[in-house]
């Protein structure tokens, strides 16, 4: 599927409560609605190329919107993904709460199951995740009752926050004192992680020390989120069912990009030259062309 066979283009609403800010959108640029009539999208990562990975997780499918602008099915099953992120290797990592499992899925689609519980119990279910320069990982692990489970309670006390270590030995729960974690990204030097407590319709951010210790914590913003991004001037940006918000590195909103579905669950930077924000928000897949550029580990 091409450019040629986008569907819709959206009227972009734009505000901006910072006149002191540069303009992160480009002039002129509106979204686009790439691809739709999908259950729910999620999830989405660029890789090193710019190619973005994105989850359909009532259709246990990861899709993949290329730099040649085609969409294609990239892998089903899927583990029922839900959040994605690269690693500096560009491996996928995923989400995969069917089993309420951890993946690294390789370039091949080698799938590898890093974890599936904590203590005594089974992981409420992954949901947001966040590889370090360092190669560790921070992921959230809120509760919502799947229609594919069996169980219908957790086996945590709560729903919390967990930090991987680069080798892959040891887990250990960072964020205790959340109602929902959810969204979740970290600033590419690896010193501040943002972390969204969906629940409580906030987000703070966290220094980050030796061994994944969090300190710190302070309120970034009095809104929650679902997904997150960060671009190369330190912007944050929140998603839920009033569309895309961007914040400045001191938490002050600069922008609201509209998007015309009754929620937006995550967004990332990918495009060849990292300056297209890709949006997924219920059934279709999004984009808008950036004057400001996408980061991460790889």
């Amino acid at each position: 599927m091409r450019a040629a066979y986008v569907f819709a283009i959206l009227i972009l609403e734009i505000c901006c409560k910072s006149s002191g800010n540069p303009d992160i959108v480009r002039d002129g640029a509106a979204v686009e609605k790439l691809a739709g009539e999908f259950k729910f999208t999620e999830g989405p990562a660029a890789d090193r190329e710019g190619n973005v990975y994105f989850t359909d997780q009532p259709n246990d499918r990861i899709m993949k919107w290329s730099i040649e602008d085609e969409l294609s099915t990239w892998m089903q099953p899927s583990g029922r993904s839900n959040g994605l992120c690269f690693d500096k290797n560009n491996n996928l990592w995923a989400c995969a709460d069917e089993k309420n499992e951890l993946w690294i899925i390789s370039e091949d689609k080698e799938v590898r199951v890093v974890l599936d519980s904590y203590g005594n119990g089974k992981l409420n279910g992954p949901n947001d995740i966040w590889i370090a320069p360092d190669g560790s990982a921070f992921f959230s692990d809120p509760f919502y009752k799947r229609p594919w489970w069996s169980r219908d309670t957790t086996q945590q006390e709560g729903q919390y926050v967990y930090y991987l270590d680069p080798g892959q030995n040891n887990l250990s729960k960072v964020v205790d004192d959340l109602k929902q974690p959810n969204g979740i990204i970290g600033t590419p030097d690896g010193h501040l992680l943002y972390i969204s407590d969906i629940a409580d319709k906030k987000t703070y951010s966290y220094t980050i020390g030796p061994e994944g210790r969090l300190a710190r914590k302070k309120l970034f913003c009095e809104m929650g989120s679902d997904g997150m991004t960060i671009d190369h001037l330190g912007n944050v940006y929140l998603t839920n069912a009033g569309g895309v918000f961007v914040f400045d590195s001191d938490g002050n909103q600069i922008r609201n990009i509209k998007i015309d579905e009754p929620w937006t669950a995550n967004v990332c930077f990918g495009g060849k030259d990292m300056q297209s924000l890709f949006i997924t928000a219920k059934s279709g897949l999004y984009r808008i062309r950036m004057n400001v550029k996408g980061v991460g580990s790889s």
